[in-house]
């Protein structure tokens, strides 16, 4: 699926950067999601792409990215939906959940969305305050 949707992505013109698996051994997804979440919360790149077997691994270790917001999208709503209402700057794809024509709606949809702010951003902003807090409470635990 990767292979296809780094197809999608030049077709529609968008530059990236592959950050592996390169070969078909198994490897451990937050190897993976972790640098890639990094470099999108440095700002090094604007959203990204994960895929796994359902997205769900890929997501929960993007989401422990201080500043990430990950989404699952098994779906073109979702994904749209994520990017347009939540800023989310990394979607999650299942290889074993959705087929490669679907992927690539999905894929298409959530690059098209674009961020609505008003009262959406008022929303991220309370998902950015109970980071912080939460944060801020684990560091005060002895």
């Amino acid at each position: 699926m990767k292979q296809q949707l780094l197809g999608v992505l030049q077709e529609l013109g968008h530059e990236y950067r592959d950050f592996g698996c390169y070969d078909p051994e198994s490897i451990d997804y937050p190897d993976i999601a972790e640098p890639v979440a990094q470099a999108v919360a440095r700002r090094e790149y604007d959203c990204a792409i994960l895929v796994c077997g359902t997205g769900a691994g890929m997501g929960i270790t993007a989401n422990k990215v201080r500043g990430i917001r990950a989404v699952v999208a098994n779906d073109i709503f979702t994904a749209h939906q994520a990017r347009e209402h939540l800023n989310a700057q990394v979607l999650c794809l299942g290889e074993r959940i959705v087929g490669p024509g679907v992927a690539a709606e999905i894929v298409r949809a959530y690059l098209d969305a674009k961020f609505q702010g008003g009262r959406h951003a008022r929303r991220v902003d309370k998902i950015h305050a109970i980071e912080s807090s939460s944060a801020e409470r684990a560091a005060a635990q002895p």
